[in-house]
């Protein structure tokens, strides 16, 4: 073997050393790298965790239901409450706000904008917790005829099935769903209990919307 080769060959065998001895180096080997990843993490997760309530500026609170307010720091003041009759709420500090009619957010900057009276920077948080505004109509041959909650009834079968089912004489064949729609008038979906119970047409068996009204002569 010439000199040449032999210097290739240990060239080569001391950088494989050298790049595996690297690589094998921890984190603690690099404090000024460490710090610098240790600099993006959040200093403290609780920090976040009361922030970025997201909402859904098509949804408007209704009565009967049910708000879990939040007030970051301050638990005397946080609390789940359902919206009165009236469409208000009663808290602590703020006293009596308009609920029904208006999104999560127009009320959780409300409540903001009327605590600042009490602490420098009070953080608010509005959820709904439970829809109970959103409700549909059984009428006719059904045992319990009433109004029902979209929760409780979204398709038609269930909202038959909330009503406690059909009585002896209902026209099984005939039902249908009335909607109102943007013109001011009203949409009619049939409905046929028979057909449904069979397997048959079950896309019938369509989800209610609010105000609808599932009919059974």
């Amino acid at each position: 073997m010439n000199k040449i080769s032999y210097r290739f060959i240990l060239g080569t065998f001391l950088s494989v050393i050298l790049a595996n001895g690297i690589a094998a180096q921890t984190p603690g080997d690099h404090p000024a790298a460490d710090k610098a990843a240790s600099a993006v993490q959040p200093a403290d997760d609780s920090a976040a965790s009361h922030t970025g309530v997201a909402h859904d500026s098509s949804f408007t609170i209704g009565v009967d239901d049910v708000l879990a307010i939040n007030v970051w720091k301050e638990t005397e003041l946080s609390r789940t409450i359902p919206v009165r009759t009236d469409g208000k709420i009663s808290l602590p500090l703020v006293g009596e706000l308009q609920a029904a009619g208006r999104t999560p957010l127009q009320l959780e900057q409300e409540i903001t904008e009327k605590l600042r009276s009490y602490m420098t920077e009070p953080e608010v948080s509005v959820m709904v917790q439970q829809i109970n505004s959103e409700k549909i109509n059984v009428l006719g041959e059904v045992v319990k005829p009433g109004a029902y909650t979209l929760s409780v009834a979204p398709t038609v079968m269930d909202a038959i099935a909330a009503a406690n089912g059909l009585k002896d004489f209902a026209k099984k064949k005939a039902i249908y769903v009335l909607r109102k729609n943007a013109t001011g008038g009203e949409d009619r979906f049939p409905f046929n209990y028979n057909d449904f119970i069979k397997g048959k047409n079950t896309t019938q068996n369509v989800k209610l919307q609010p105000q609808d009204t599932v009919v059974v002569p």
